[in-house]
């Protein structure tokens, strides 16, 4: 009778500039959606933690924000939630979108990585969309450490997210380099994030996919209750959080009907997400600087900063 492996368990930061790609990789990674995706840029804001398995080992990945120059509060707020993200982690995960020939996008990041002890690995994501030469080439120039001693990379993996290709052996590769430890967390648990914001989280989505260009990023949803009901149901109640008064008609719709299909949406999501109905009530706030406001960002998920 063989002995039973040790439990193994690490924490993988997820880094890269903005739309690499990096929540649609955690959510093939977990194997089922935790990360909110949506093919506007700086979608992710605050750090969030999907949690994988593989066999005996848990793998718990920090999705971060997307690393840019940061120029509002918001922006400080989200650069530092995905540097955070990357302290003390077993492994760090570079996400770079495989179809973008320039790279000197990614300078500040590399400079940032260059001294870090982690073990990092380069994930050039998107190759379904991209012909060979050029991922070669990527990763020739993003791999190696030149004379200026910029950063070297211990392992190069060419995935795509979106079609699951390379992932399996990304994971298994993941798994193999975790410590020996006790899981953090229960098997069934995926994320560390409380239904609350996950369900803020959601409806988040909705907004930039049913916008579109329409709306900037001057939204924000806020929890305001999320009641257990005595029939099994989760009753939400949410406010989207807009800048402007010439926003509101946007989010709202002709006669209410743009605001109706978000929440339907939102909740019809909800409802496979937690296995229970779900009754979702939004409305529209204006608030001019709700972006200098502590209190959403602490409802948000991220830190406040100077």
């Amino acid at each position: 009778m063989s002995e039973a492996k040790a439990p193994k368990c690490g924490l993988v930061a997820v880094l890269g500039a903005p739309n690499a790609g990096k929540s649609t990789l955690v959510n093939a990674l977990v194997g089922q959606k935790v990360a909110i995706v949506s093919a506007k840029a700086q979608t992710t804001r605050a750090r969030l933690m999907g949690i994988a398995l593989a066999d005996e080992t848990q793998i718990i990945l920090a999705d971060t924000p997307g690393i840019f120059a940061p120029k509002r509060r918001l922006d400080r707020a989200m650069v530092s939630a995905a540097w955070e993200g990357a302290q003390e982690a077993d492994a760090i995960l570079l996400v770079v979108d495989g179809r973008k020939k320039k790279l000197d996008y990614l300078e500040s990041i590399l400079e940032s990585l260059k001294n870090r002890p982690e073990r990092k690995l380069l994930v050039l994501n998107k190759v379904d969309e991209t012909a060979k030469e050029p991922l070669l080439i990527a990763a020739q120039a993003l791999a190696g450490a030149d004379e200026e001693g910029n950063v070297a990379f211990d392992e190069v993996f060419f995935i795509s997210a979106l079609t699951g290709d390379g992932v399996p052996e990304l994971k298994a590769r993941l798994a193999a380099l975790m410590p020996e430890s006790a899981w953090h967390y229960p098997e069934d648990q995926v994320s560390d994030a409380s239904e609350r914001l996950l369900a803020c989280e959601i409806t988040r989505e909705q907004l930039y996919r049913q916008l579109h260009d329409e709306l900037p990023y001057d939204s924000a949803v806020r929890p305001e209750s999320y009641t257990n009901r005595k029939d099994g149901s989760v009753e939400i109640h949410q406010q989207i959080v807009i800048a402007r008064d010439s926003q509101k008609g946007i989010v709202l719709g002709k006669g209410g009907s743009k605001l109706k299909a978000i929440g339907e949406a939102a909740r019809k999501e909800l409802c496979e997400l937690l296995g229970v109905k779900v009754h979702l009530f939004l409305h529209v706030k204006v608030e001019e600087n709700w972006d200098e406001s502590k209190e959403i960002y602490e409802e948000i998920g991220l830190d406040w900063v100077k």
